[in-house]
Formats: structure tokens, sequence, C-alpha cells
């Protein structure tokens, strides 16, 4: 139930348009993650001798990760907005989306392998794809002109009920079509982020979130027999680390692959490099099957587990390498700059780069009037930078900077920094040595 709302307040934030303008990132690079590292992880427990079943299984679900720790993690870091939050939210959209498939593999393989084995997934995942489009559509229809009814009434508990109907409705809906419960939660928090209703919902659900998502953090660990550390403990260890440093490569390359920097697509890596909380319902699936033997399959379990524990420290680790060589980039930088800036003669000199300076950008731009920005955000500035914008990294109200472009002869400076105290300490400065200057 934890992850159930876990999953809605992520659907919540999101909206349609917002989920399909991140197509390419869920279906293009979420399905190469799940592929590459499945083929990976099955591809070594083949070698190890594992049976062709037990190592498809096993890589598929181990090639998930724990979209209940990642997404904690970067709320509390304030990354999910950030283009490593998107990528990475997209990533684990995909993964949720792949339990149906891998359910429906491990009812095939259960079977036995066949001439209707491949019928019965093609019909099997034409039906959650329909089903999801149904709920979805139907949901719309009926979840808003809900709300509004009762919403009238101005009680807080009828309001409470309603979003917990919702909430659970769509999710058994969900599991009734075959698909995983998280997805119906999900579905059922988008159709309400259409709604007028988001921010109350939001501010209702977020005090039961956090208290049942500790409850799945204790299931978690309750599911784990920690025997077993002491019966295999270089076994453990070696498929904890093997586990990390494959899907840590994996991700890593593919978010390099998606103009990520290097510091920021090795974050990414050690933040998806666990296994998911998807892992211990597949597994039991698959021991009950007899797919997986139950002593692999406690071990496997165990070596997930352990994998949420030490991700904090990984996404820790992650973000400390990130900051640290993008601020060892600045710095070159910085000094690359040094003579672009010396030839800044006779441009106008914008101070601030946000949306008003931007504004301004486009408007000097089309008259053919050359500019120079200075902004504090230096993400904002690598990126306009790299696309060829002349942008720096400074605050303008340094004269020595100010200096660097010649601002004695430009035609005037602009300042549209969003901070009051900044904008008149940056006039003081610039007043007193171009006091010429508009």
């Amino acid at each position: 139930i934890g992850v159930l709302f876990l999953m809605f307040m992520i659907g919540l934030e999101l909206s349609a348009a917002r989920l399909w303008a991140m197509r390419a990132w869920v279906f293009g690079g979420g399905t190469v993650q799940v592929l590459a590292s499945a083929l990976l992880i099955g591809g070594a427990l083949l070698l190890l001798g594992q049976p062709f079943a037990t190592a498809a299984i096993l890589g598929l679900v181990l090639s998930l990760s724990s979209t209940a720790v990642v997404m904690q993690l970067m709320n509390e870091q304030n990354t999910t907005g950030s283009r490593l939050g998107q990528a990475a939210f997209s990533i684990l959209m995909l993964q949720d989306l792949a339990v149906v498939p891998i359910l429906v593999l491990i009812g095939v393989l259960a079977r036995g392998s066949g001439d209707g084995a491949m019928t019965l997934a093609l019909v099997t995942m034409a039906k959650a794809g329909a089903a999801i489009a149904l709920i979805y559509l139907v949901g719309g229809r009926v979840i808003h002109p809900l709300f509004k009814a009762f919403a009238r009434h101005r009680q807080p508990d009828v309001f409470m009920a309603l979003i917990l109907l919702s909430t659970f409705g769509i999710a058994g809906l969900s599991a009734a079509a075959g698909l995983s419960m998280a997805l119906g939660a999900l579905i059922a928090g988008l159709l309400l982020a259409e709604t007028e209703f988001r921010h109350e919902v939001e501010l209702m659900v977020e005090p039961f979130k956090g208290l049942l998502m500790g409850l799945f953090f204790m299931t978690v660990g309750m599911s784990m027999d920690t025997r077993q550390i002491a019966d295999a403990p270089l076994w453990l260890a070696g498929a904890v680390l093997g586990l990390v440093l494959i899907k840590a490569l994996v991700v890593t390359l593919l978010l390099r692959a998606g103009r990520l920097s290097w510091s920021r697509a090795l974050e990414g890596g050690l933040l998806l490099a666990q296994g998911g909380e998807f892992a211990f319902i597949v597994l039991g699936d698959a021991v009950q099957a007899k797919l997986i033997d139950p002593g692999l399959g406690a071990r496997v379990m165990l070596a997930v587990g352990l994998s949420m524990f030490i991700t904090p420290l990984l996404a820790r680790l992650g973000r400390a390498i990130g900051e640290r060589h993008e601020s060892a980039v600045r710095e070159r930088s910085a000094q690359h700059d040094e003579d672009a800036l010396g030839q800044a003669r006779g441009q106008i000199i914008i101070a601030g780069f946000g949306r008003v300076g931007q504004q301004l950008a486009k408007l000097l731009t089309a008259q053919d009037i050359p500019f120079v920005a200075f902004e504090n955000n230096a993400a904002l500035v690598s990126k306009l930078h790299a696309e060829g914008m002349p942008v720096f990294f400074g605050n303008a109200s340094r004269p020595e900077l100010l200096r660097l472009v010649h601002a004695d002869q430009a035609p005037a400076i602009v300042l549209t920094m969003d901070n009051p105290a900044a904008s008149m300490q940056a006039v003081r400065g610039i007043r007193r040595e171009f006091a010429e200057v508009p």
C-alpha cells in the first residue's frame, strides 16, 4: 500500500501531456536499460551454470530498480525536475510496465515451451495495453465529476474516502486486468493531476504515504532471511557487487548517450544500480512455479534487499562525484572564456539570464544587436553556452568581471536579476566604476 501511495503521488506530479513528452526516454531509454541489463546479468548466470529459464527470469527481474527508494531519494534532494531526474523517472516507469511481460514469461515457462507460447504472450500484452487505455479513458470521465460533486459538501473525511476509493479502485482494476497495482495507482494520480483538486489531494495523502512507505521498508527487511549472510557471505557480497556494477555501467552509458555529462550519467548509474521491490513478488511466483530453486530465490531476495540498503550511500557518492566534476568544468570554462570576454567590446551586457534575460536576448538577436550575458546558475550557463549562446558564469556586480567585457564601452547594461538586494548591489558597483554607462 505504501508503494501504491508513492506511485499515486508521482502521478499527481505528472500529467498525460508531460508523460507523452517523455516518451523517448520511457520507451526508448527504459527498454534499452531493461534488455541490456537482463542480457548481461542473464549471460553471467548462464556462464555460472544456471539453467536457461532461471537465468532468463533472474536477468529480467534484476534489471529492475526500486522506484520506491530512488523516487524517495530524488524527492529529498529536489532533483526530480532536473534532466537526470526526468531520465531516471522515465526508466523507472518502463521498468514498472515491464513487470507485466515478466509475469507473463513466468506463466509461459511454467507451462513449458510450445507452439502457443508466443501467441499467449502477444495476446496478454495486447490485453494489457487495451486495459490501460480503457482505464484511463473511462476514469477520466468518472473521476472529475465525482470529486466535483463531493467537494461541494466540504467534508474532509468524505474527500479522503473518495481519494482512497479512487486509488485502490483503479489499482484493483489494474490488477484484475493482469497489470501491476502500482501502475493502476499511477494512472489514478495522472487522472487527478488534470483536475483542480490536485493540490488538496496531495496535502491529504502525503502523511499516509510517508507512514506506509516506512511499513513497506519494514516488510522488505522482514522478508529477508539474514541467516543466509552467515551461510554464504562471499556469495552475497559478490552478487550485490556484480549487480551494482553491471546496472551502473548500463545506466551510465545510456544516460551519456542521452547527452548527459559523464558525471551526471555516473550519478544516475549509481542511483539506479540496486534491485527493485517487484523482485520480491516476481521471485515468489517463479519459486512457486518451480522455475527457481527456493534456496537460490531466498539468496537473490537477500541480495536485492542489501542492494536497496546501500543505495543512499551510492547516491551520495554519485552526487559528490557529479558536483566535483562540474566544479572542475566550471573552473576550466572560466579560464577559456577570458579570451572570448576580452573581445566583447561595444556589446550590451545582460546581468541575469533567466526568463526575462532570455526574452531580451531574443529581441536583440532579432535586431542583430550584439550582447553578452552573465548568470549565476551554473547548470543553465553550461547548457546555453554549449548551444553557442554568449552566456558566461559570473556575478555582474563585480567590477573586475565587467572590465573584462569592456563595460565602459557598452551601449547599455541591463539588469534582469530576480533578487532585489543583488540588483541594488550591482547598480551601486556599476555606478561607482562606470558612471556614464546607461
